[in-house]
C-alpha cells in the first residue's frame, strides 16, 4: 500500500474526530539557549544585581572603541575614597521564541533580555579615584554599558563600544570552493542583530548571531565565472540597510571581500552539510504524542537508532507487552497543508508498518521502515487491543530523491527539477530557501505533498558549472505572526544559530551543481 493510499484511508478514519485548528493561540515560548560548540554562556560570572545611585557620576575609558579581545583603561573620580568597586559590564542574552504544540511549531521571533556580568575590579585612592585596564570580553557588538558599583549602588556610568570584523577563508579556489565567511559584533538589538551576505550584490542569505553572542559563521561556495567576485556582509533585518551609517547604529557598517574564482574543474559531487549536534533544551517534539499511552502499561520500546531519512530499516525491541498477543506497529504523522489555512487545516493519521505477536515472556524483536512521507520527528506505536503500549519517537532526516536532478547536463534556458524527501510540516522544517549560484531565488515546501519536494528551475548564467545551495528557513505566512524577522529567506547560520535545534530538528544544507553547455 503506497503511502498516499494510507494517509487516504487514515484521514478517512479520523473525519470527525481529532481535527487541529492551525490558528490556535499562540503560547509564547522563549527557548532555553543550548549550549553552542564553541560559545561561552555569557562574557564572564553574573554580577550580583544593583540599583542606579540618586546621582550618577561619570566613567572615562581610553579608548572607547575596540575590538573584542583589546583591553582598555576604565578611569573614576569623586568617589568614595580607599574603597574597592565592581566594575559591571551590561550586555544581554538572546533566543528565539517558539509555540511548541503537540501538532506542529510556529516561530514567533526573537527576544533579548538584558543581563550584568562582572568586566573587572578596582580601588580608589585618598581622593576617591581610580583606573585600571580591562579586557574587552567576547561578546555582542555596539554600545555596552559599565557601571562602577558599591554596595549595590551604580555610583558612575560609562560605555564602550565593540567593533565589528568580518573575513573570508579561503581567498581564491575554483567554482565549488566552500568559503567560510566569519562576521563579529553583531549586536543584541533587533536592528544590530542580523546581516545580510551579497555575492556579486545578488542576496545570498540572512546571518544572525543570538545564540552565538555576536559572532556569525557562514558557508558558501564559490560561483563561477573564472575570475574577481565579491563578497560583502552588511546590516540587516534580512536585506541590507542601504544608509546604515545616516541611522541610529552608525557603527553597524559592513565589511567587503574579495574572493577570486581560479577555474572550472566540473560539478562537485551532491553534499548534505549537517548542523552542530547540539544537545536539545525543550523536549516537545510535537510528534503526535498527543495520545497517551495508556494507563497502567508497563511495556517500552527502543528503536536501534533514533534518527534517518526515509525508507530506513530500523530494528526495534520491546519488552513488557502482553504476552503471547498481537501487536500493531503504526507511524503517526499529519496530514494537510498550510494553504490559504484560516481554520482546520491538517490532521493525525497514524499509518500501518507491520504487525507481530509478542512472545510468551511479552518481548517483541521487529523490524520497522521508515516511510516515504513528512520528515522531522513522529513517533512509532505499539499497539495491542486496540491500545496503545508504548511509542518511541523518530526522526525523519532530510535526503535527496535518488535522482535529486532532473537533468545535470542543459543548455541555456532550459528547464529542470531538484527533488528532495523528508521535508516536516512545523515553520521550522517545511520549506527549504534555494540559492542558485548565491542568489535567492525561491523556496518549496513538503507539507501538502507529504516530505517529497519537486522545485522548479531554470538554468542561466552561460557555460559551465553552476550551484543549487539550499538552506533552512523559518515559514512566516501561515500563520502569521507580529514581530518575526528573518522570515522566508536562507538561513546561512543555521549550523549553531537556529530555533529548531532546541528542538532536536536537524535541519541542513544541501547541495547540487549543474552544468551548462552551448
Amino acid at each position: 500500500m503506497s503511502i498516499q493510499t494510507k494517509l487516504t484511508v487514515a484521514v478517512a478514519a479520523a473525519a470527525g474526530a481529532l481535527l487541529l485548528p492551525a490558528l490556535a493561540s499562540a503560547t509564547v515560548t522563549p527557548l532555553a539557549i543550548p549550549a553552542i560548540p564553541g560559545v561561552a554562556a555569557a562574557p564572564g560570572v553574573a554580577a550580583a544585581p544593583s540599583t542606579a545611585a540618586a546621582t550618577m557620576g561619570s566613567l572615562q575609558m581610553s579608548p572607547d572603541v575596540g575590538f573584542a579581545g583589546k583591553s582598555f583603561t576604565v578611569s573614576g573620580v569623586s568617589l568614595p575614597p580607599n574603597t574597592d568597586l565592581t566594575l559591571v559590564w551590561g550586555t544581554a542574552d538572546v533566543t528565539w521564541v517558539v509555540d511548541a504544540r503537540p501538532d506542529s511549531v510556529d516561530y514567533l521571533g526573537r527576544q533579548a533580555t538584558k543581563i550584568q556580568t562582572v568586566l573587572g575590579t578596582a580601588k580608589t585612592d585618598s581622593t576617591g579615584s581610580f583606573s585600571t585596564k580591562v579586557v574587552a570580553p567576547s561578546d555582542f557588538g555596539g554600545i555596552h554599558d559599565i557601571y562602577a558599583v558599591v554596595g549595590g549602588v551604580q555610583l558612575a556610568h560609562g560605555g564602550f563600544l565593540i567593533q565589528r570584523t568580518a573575513s573570508i577563508s579561503p581567498k581564491s579556489g575554483p567554482i565549488g570552493t566552500m568559503i567560510t565567511v566569519t562576521y563579529t559584533g553583531l549586536g543584541s538589538s533587533l536592528y544590530e542583530g542580523g546581516a545580510s551576505l551579497l555575492y556579486d550584490n545578488k542576496f545570498a542569505g540572512a546571518l544572525m548571531a543570538n545564540w552565538t553572542r555576536g559572532t556569525a559563521v557562514a558557508h558558501i561556495r564559490a560561483s563561477g565565472p573564472v575570475g574577481k567576485h565579491t563578497i560583502e556582509v552588511a546590516d540587516a533585518i534580512s536585506f541590507k540597510y542601504l544608509n546604515v551609517q545616516q541611522s541610529p547604529i552608525p557603527w553597524a557598517t559592513g565589511f567587503k571581500m574579495a574572493f577570486t574564482v581560479t577555474k572550472d574543474l566540473g560539478r562537485p559531487k551532491p553534499q548534505i552539510d549537517w548542523p552542530a549536534q547540539i544537545a536539545p533544551t525543550l523536549d516537545a517534539k510535537t510528534t503526535m504524542q498527543l495520545t497517551a499511552v495508556t494507563a497502567g502499561s508497563s511495556a517500552s520500546a527502543q528503536l536501534a537508532s533514533s534518527a534517518g531519512p526515509v525508507n530506513t530499516k530500523v530494528p526495534l525491541t520491546a519488552t513488557g507487552l502482553t504476552p503471547s498477543t498481537p501487536v500493531s506497529l503504526v507511524w503517526s504523522t499529519v496530514v494537510g497543508n498550510r494553504v490559504n489555512c484560516t481554520g482546520t487545516c491538517w490532521t493525525f493519521a497514524s499509518i500501518p508498518l507491520t504487525s507481530a505477536t509478542a512472545g510468551a515472556d511479552g518481548t517483541l524483536s521487529a523490524a520497522v521502515q521508515v516511510p516515504d512521507g513528512l520528515g522531522g520527528w513522529h513517533v512509532v506505536q505499539l499497539l495491542q487491543d486496540g491500545q496503545v503500549k508504548a511509542q518511541v519517537p523518530y526522526y525523519v532526516k532530510r535526503s535527496f530523491d535518488a535522482k535529486p536532478l532532473s537533468s545535470l547536463v542543459l543548455h541555456e534556458g532550459q528547464h529542470f527539477t531538484v527533488h528532495l524527501k523528508g521535508l516536516g510540516w512545523t515553520q521550522l522544517d517545511n520549506t527549504i530557501a534555494v540559492d542558485y549560484d548565491n542568489s535567492y531565488v525561491g523556496y518549496g515546501c513538503g507539507f501538502n505533498s507529504q516530505g517529497d519536494v519537486v522545485m522548479n528551475l531554470i538554468a542561466t548564467g552561460g557555460p559551465g558549472t553552476h550551484l543549487i545551495d539550499m538552506y533552512p528557513l523559518l515559514y512566516t505566512q501561515q500563520p502569521s505572526y507580529p514581530n518575526t524577522p528573518y522570515g522566508m529567506i536562507p538561513v546561512l547560520t543555521y549550523a549553531k544559530d537556529f530555533p529548531g535545534l532546541a528542538l532536536g530538528y536537524d535541519l541542513p544544507a544541501m547541495r547540487l551543481a549543474i552544468t551548462i553547455v552551448k
